[in-house]
């Protein structure tokens, strides 16, 4: 545990005003995101451009980082007062923009992303009945979801299509953002704008990322090519149409298993989950808007106003967490969906309420925060979700009854062989963005953006998704944008850490000592070090696919035999 920050104490006052001047254009920025994202009564997107200006203004203020610079120079700074403007520099050097005409195109991309967000929210987005043509108002989760139970099938093909309209929708305003964006990397010297995203994140380029991503894709498309030959062969071949596909894979599934997963005890079980681990949230608020609306942001997130941090005088500020999920409680389905976000977006809200730095700089999410590490802890902790050791405990219906064996059977049976097509749908959205910022800008055209979204959906998953690549909200945003590499990258961490927890101690769920090596490693040390390097430091090994891949390619025979043991163990120790 980090306490009272030692050394010079000019140095340490230094450190203590940049603190605090940096809270205050973070919280302010943090909560107009919140109250435009959850469309809340007063919501401004003038407001949000406004303080994502100020936020972004006070992070390229060239004056900060000479100062810190110039304090990096002293030769009398102790090692932790070192560290602290270690990450102080970086931070600054991932925003600071020398030429004026950069400043002045972030102003104006904030403006035009603030605009373009809000028009999203508020676009008249559903499905029209096949048989009357009455339109139903449905939210792009909503739709997602119809098309995973829906019997009848042009009401999965509507809503495929309603999810379809969302690109015709946003593609004039966005292509003027994906030019901005370019052009702002070229004045900071980068490639492109992907190029100029991921080295602030993860500290290194374009190229060395799609070695690693690239690498993935070749070890996983033939698993993908014979998942969907298996596909077509058990449920015919229109069962590989974007529409049919999710119920495909999920309908029969998602029934069985929904009595399991009664809405109302999400949250509780979630919070036991948890509490199993020995993870703690140290002192945190957490503001929680868990149903879907109409109006609010169509992706589950979690964001912090206030940032944990420890003062110089070694006192400790705790977080402040906003977090949402797109929950429909009357929905078949919601249940599971709804525990599923708060085990992921409440594992991001763990992590972060347990950096334990000197500087609120270490705990926020953006750059030079990476995308992989933030991603790896909620993912690591979502994926509870389909263990025999887990379902055997926590997956219990409203009569106390856990879910029966024969369910979660039936459930590994139908999902494992198909998990590539999850893979494959991760990979597609950054294949997507790489080569939407290398495209000419004269080629830039609404029907040449759909038709690059079709082309890299056919080729990296096979055919066209039932989740467009245009319908993807991260694309849109600036803090999301070339960001989704960091799920594909965490996923490999999630795989290769957790292939650690069992070999080290032999089961995860309900493991105390998880969450303890958990914070000890990988969380209070926040954007302090390096992802690659947490990741070796906690499993002994580089960063590989090979624990994912290897998950892939299991048999379903041994994988059920290795989790029925794992379930009835689970069973006899009783609900937790």
């Amino acid at each position: 545990m980090v306490q009272q920050l030692d050394g010079p104490t000019e140095v340490t006052n230094f450190i203590s005003d940049l603190n605090v001047k940096y809270e205050k254009v973070h919280k302010a920025f943090e909560d107009n995101f919140w109250a435009t994202k959850m469309n809340l009564q007063g919501c401004s997107s003038e407001a949000l451009a406004r303080s994502k200006t100020d936020y972004d203004s006070f992070l390229a203020d060239p004056t900060n980082l000479k100062a810190v610079s110039e304090k990096l120079r002293r030769p009398d700074l102790s090692p932790e007062q070192r560290k602290v403007l270690g990450v102080l520099e970086r931070t600054f050097k991932c925003y600071i923009t020398e030429d004026p005409a950069a400043g002045s195109l972030k102003e104006k991309l904030n403006e035009a992303e603030a605009k373009l967000a809000a028009a999203r929210n508020t676009m008249q987005l559903g499905y029209s009945d096949p048989e009357s043509g009455v339109f139903t108002a449905a939210s792009s989760v909503q739709l997602r979801n119809l098309m995973r139970v829906a019997e009848a099938e042009g009401a999965r093909r509507s809503a495929y299509e309603g999810l379809r309209s969302i690109g015709p929708f946003v593609s004039e305003s966005f292509l003027g953002i994906i030019k901005d964006r370019n052009k702002l990397a070229k004045l900071l010297g980068f490639e492109d704008y992907y190029d100029y995203k991921v080295t602030a994140a993860e500290g290194f380029g374009k190229s060395r990322l799609f070695a690693i991503l690239d690498d993935l894709e070749a070890k996983t498309r033939p698993i993908m090519e014979a998942a969907r030959q298996r596909l077509a062969a058990e449920k015919g071949p229109a069962a590989l149409e974007p529409h049919n596909m999710s119920q495909a894979l999920a309908g029969d599934t998602t029934k069985a298993t929904d009595p399991y997963f009664p809405f109302e005890d999400a949250v509780d079980v979630w919070g036991r989950t948890f509490a199993g681990l020995g993870i703690q949230y140290r002192g945190s608020v957490m503001t929680l808007d868990l149903c879907d609306r109409q109006g609010k942001y169509s992706n589950g997130f979690c964001h912090w106003p206030q940032p944990a941090w420890r003062r110089s005088d070694g006192s400790w500020v705790p977080a402040h967490a906003n977090f949402t999920s797109l929950a429909t409680p009357d929905q078949l389905g919601s249940g599971k969906t709804a525990l599923e976000t708060l085990l992921h977006e409440g594992g991001h809200a763990a992590h972060f309420a347990n950096v334990d730095q000197h500087s609120p700089f270490f705990s926020q999410e953006r750059a030079p925060t990476s995308v992989a590490y933030a991603e790896n802890q909620s993912m690591f902790l979502d994926s509870l979700a389909g263990d025999g050791a887990w379902l055997g405990r926590y997956a219990v219906s409203r009569q106390g009854e856990v879910m029966p064996w024969s369910v979660v059977q039936q459930m590994l049976q139908d999902t494992h062989p198909y998990e590539v097509f999850t893979v494959r749908a991760m990979l597609a959205v950054p294949y997507f963005e790489k080569a939407l910022y290398e495209m000419p800008e004269d080629q830039l055209t609404p029907e040449a953006l759909q038709a690059l979204a079709d082309e890299i959906e056919t080729k990296v998953q096979g055919g066209l998704s039932p989740r467009p690549l245009l319908s993807v909200p991260h694309i849109l945003a600036d803090e999301s944008s070339c960001y989704y590499h960091g799920y594909v990258l965490a996923e490999m961490s999630v795989h290769q850490t957790r292939d650690h927890f069992l070999e080290k101690y032999g089961h995860i769920v309900d493991n105390p000592q998880v969450g303890k090596d958990l914070t000890s490693v990988y969380w209070e040390p926040g954007n302090g070090a390096m992802f690659l390097d947490l990741v070796q430091q906690l499993t002994g090994k580089p960063l590989l696919a090979d624990a994912w891949v290897a998950k892939l390619q299991l048999p379903t025979d041994q994988l059920l035999a290795k989790q029925k043991q794992d379930y009835e163990t689970a069973v006899k120790a009783g609900p937790k």
